[in-house]
């Protein structure tokens, strides 16, 4: 079974049990100034998890392409991947633990032929005062037969034993039920895990060989192909109570799915990487196999998780998603170095297929395969001119100054990889320590993180004041633009902290101080206005056809939340536009904006900052 079928059967399964297919979220996210890029399905789902009406009802169904930073170190394993596409089912308010659960097992079991001889079932254990999930329990009970009983996990597997509880198996975005603080919503999950047996001979060629091996083993045997969260509690003061709306949160990796169904331990022998791999190994003349793997691996994932930026018109640089991308693509470099070939060679000929594997889900628009591979192209003659100089500048030093502070500070400086450095001064007899590199780059990491004040805590969407009324600006910014430099104008992007809005635009020229103090002013007279802000649910046709603007307009469902500034929702307002975003009540709550930046982006794109006063 290919896996473009696989993902088609997933949601037409759905789609017969009532659910709405609601399109897959950009990479990076439009309206969540939280995180870097979409990590999970539920992230745009956020605000209808915490009560909300979707416009499109309370069963819900999509794939979505998403993205983890954290795992990049992960990937050359037969399973890790940091770019990974999530099928994803959602109940808000409506069907519960019954349902959801015989309904992942009939899919898995009846749609996708799996063997049900070798799926597990994990449930939550219990921990920090909350009891162990007897509902999940009872109900795997009732789909396996009454004599299978819940064993703890971490006490090892047993191949009759079907259920297994662990106090991890709970989701929170704070963590378990001991970190969460009050006012935060959470509740116990159940997986699905797919054993692959014990032929392969995982734990014993693992680091864990000298450990117990369980289902939730990380030797690679079990591999977990579905989580049904159940987010039903909320964090009081005195404890944890019912949530009144009990909403179902289900995220299976599609990539390991098809390996499930392929029988295969390794997802990067199925057909969604098979095209690539194919052609790192034509162009290197290395085969699949051995030392070779783990390089094609983090070549393969890096290079579409690459792509799928670069079709959003991201660009590699030193600064937030820019910065992941440009070290996705030299960490990939690096790799491609160890096969020999040449690199711009390899990438440039594996990006149609990934391209082409997925126009057909709608997730890349095909036409943008030349400027893909532009960007591409050009990052990596970058990199090239990186590797020259900080060649030249390991080269200048004796041998007594070749320190792991010295590669820091080239990594830290130019981006010159570890690896690289390494290389050149063994060449030189000397040795460096990684232990002590990644100490120093840990430190770096931990500094960063604290001086970013928290912007990026998961991806649940912020809904604080301040963000709430940069949110709201940037749609008064946007109509302000139009009316002052023309149709011309169209929103390409926008990234909100807590101390400033920035919004990127499309226009030729370059405004003029005149004209930007001309937008600043009509920016606050709309705010000093206090003009109403209306939400309304329409049919997504309806309300472009009545004005409505969209960002990623394909990314909206066919029913969309309108939000409208103005006196009038019909008839008398000023801006109108499809969004998920928070909003004030009214524009007086804003308060006066000052513009503080304009600048060019190249390609016809620009960016502004602004900033409350």
């Amino acid at each position: 079974m290919k896996a473009a079928d696989i993902r088609a059967k997933y949601l037409a399964f759905f789609q017969s049990r009532g659910h709405a297919v609601i399109p897959a979220a950009p990479i990076i996210p439009p309206d969540d100034p939280t995180t870097l890029f979409t990590s999970s399905g539920m992230q745009q789902l956020v605000p209808y998890l915490k009560g909300e009406d979707h416009p499109m009802g309370t069963r819900l169904v999509n794939s979505q392409p998403s993205f983890r930073a954290e795992d990049i170190e992960e990937v050359g394993d037969n399973r890790h991947t940091c770019m990974f596409e999530m099928l994803g089912n959602w109940s808000l308010g409506d069907y519960f633990k019954k349902d959801q659960l015989a309904w992942v097992w009939e899919f898995f079991t009846n749609e996708l032929g799996l063997d049900k001889s070798r799926l597990y079932i994990t449930v939550f254990a219990g921990d920090a005062g909350v009891e162990e999930d007897q509902a999940a329990i009872k109900v795997w009970q009732e789909i396996l037969g009454d004599s299978n009983s819940a064993q703890p996990g971490e006490k090892g597997f047993d191949p009759k034993t079907k259920i297994y509880t662990y106090a991890s198996n709970w989701w929170s975005r704070s963590g378990g039920p001991d970190k969460m603080p009050v006012g935060e919503i959470g509740g116990p999950d159940s997986e699905i895990f797919f054993d692959f047996g014990e032929s392969h001979n995982f734990h014993a060629q693992s680091v864990w060989a000298d450990e117990l091996c369980h289902v939730n083993c990380d030797c690679g045997r079990f591999l977990e192909i579905g989580n049904s969260v159940f987010m039903q509690y909320e964090k009081t003061d005195d404890g944890m109570v019912p949530l009144p709306a009990q909403n179902v949160d289900f995220g299976g990796g599609f990539g390991r799915i098809v390996a499930a169904v392929a029988d295969s331990p390794d997802v990067f022998t199925t057909d969604i990487f098979e095209p690539t791999i194919k052609s790192i190994e034509k162009i290197t003349g290395k085969k699949y196999s051995g030392e070779f793997m783990p390089a094609m691996r983090v070549i393969a994932d890096h290079l579409r998780a690459a792509v799928f930026m670069a079709a959003q018109g991201l660009t590699p640089s030193n600064k937030l998603q820019g910065y992941v991308m440009r070290r996705l693509l030299r960490r990939a470099a690096v790799r491609a170095r160890t096969l020999g070939g040449d690199t711009k060679e390899i990438f440039l000929a594996s990006v149609p297929s990934i391209i082409e594997f997925y126009s057909q889900a709608s997730f890349i628009n095909s036409e943008v395969e030349q400027k893909i591979i532009g960007v591409i192209s050009e990052e990596l003659d970058k990199f090239t001119k990186v590797l020259e100089k900080g060649s030249r500048a390991i080269n200048k030093l004796g041998e007594d100054q070749i320190t792991e502070q010295i590669a820091f500070d080239l990594y830290q400086s130019m981006g010159f990889p570890f690896e690289i450095t390494k290389e050149l001064v063994e060449a030189k007899g000397v040795t460096l320590d990684e232990s002590k590199f990644n100490q120093l780059l840990s430190a770096h990491k931990d500094s960063s993180r604290t001086s970013s004040a928290g912007m990026f805590k998961g991806g649940l969407a912020d809904s604080s004041e301040i963000t709430t009324q940069y949110h709201t600006t940037t749609h008064i910014l946007h109509q302000a633009l139009i009316d002052v430099l023309g149709d011309e104008v169209t929103q390409a992007g926008s990234n909100i902290s807590a101390h400033r809005l920035r919004f990127d635009y499309t226009y030729s020229g370059k405004p003029t101080e005149e004209e930007r103090t001309k937008i600043q002013d009509l920016i606050n007279q709309k705010i000093s206005e206090d003009l109403p802000v209306h939400k309304t649910i329409q049919d997504k046709q309806d309300a472009l056809d009545s004005g409505a603007r969209a960002f990623f307009v394909e990314k909206y469902p066919e029913r969309v939340t309108v939000y409208t500034i103005g006196l009038d929702e019909k008839e008398d307002w000023y801006s109108k536009e499809l969004c998920g975003g928070p909003h004030v009540a009214r524009t007086g709550e804003i308060g006066e904006i000052k513009i503080t930046k304009d600048e060019n982006l190249g390609s016809g794109k620009r960016r502004i900052y602004a900033e409350l006063t």
